[in-house]
């Protein structure tokens, strides 16, 4: 006796998978192509689209995260330069000719300028002095001039 094993499949199921290949083959540009080459065709595109999507996430993400680096060193930068404004004041204030004095003290990137009046021309340069032993200052630009009288 030989015994058959039969899965059943609505007539409905059948028609709707039935048209759905139909149409597979029939909305395709290449009539030359099997079903399963189309679907593998499908699948690959699939593959290629993710892989595109993928660098353009991990680019962005890049990105941000350089974004970020920047925005920190920045920040770090912005502190540092007020850490070297505050020093660089303590120290000619510090200074007895120079601390009855309104310097202006600016400082970018390390960069000290200073604007305002000194006594004399030894205290202009002792401000100079003053300001390049404090740590951080990459140069100094002497700004101030000789009050009269």
């Amino acid at each position: 006796m030989h015994t058959r094993f039969r899965t059943p499949i609505s007539r409905p199921a059948l028609v709707a998978v039935l048209a759905l290949l139909g149409g597979l083959v029939a909305c395709s540009p290449d009539e030359g192509q099997t079903p399963g080459q189309k679907l593998d065709e499908g699948m690959a595109s699939a593959k290629r689209s993710g892989e595109v999507a993928k660098k353009e996430s991990e680019q962005a993400l890049h990105k941000a995260e350089q974004g970020m680096e920047d925005a920190a060193h920045k920040a770090s930068a912005a502190v540092s330069d007020a850490t070297i404004t505050t020093k660089v004041n303590a120290a000619l204030m510090a200074d007895d000719q120079l601390k009855a004095r309104k310097i202006d003290v600016d400082t970018s990137e390390g960069r000290v300028v200073l604007n305002g009046t000194a006594p004399d021309a030894a205290a202009v340069q002792r401000a100079t002095t003053l300001a390049q032993a404090v740590d951080g200052v990459r140069s100094v630009e002497n700004r101030l001039t000789v009050s009269k009288g």
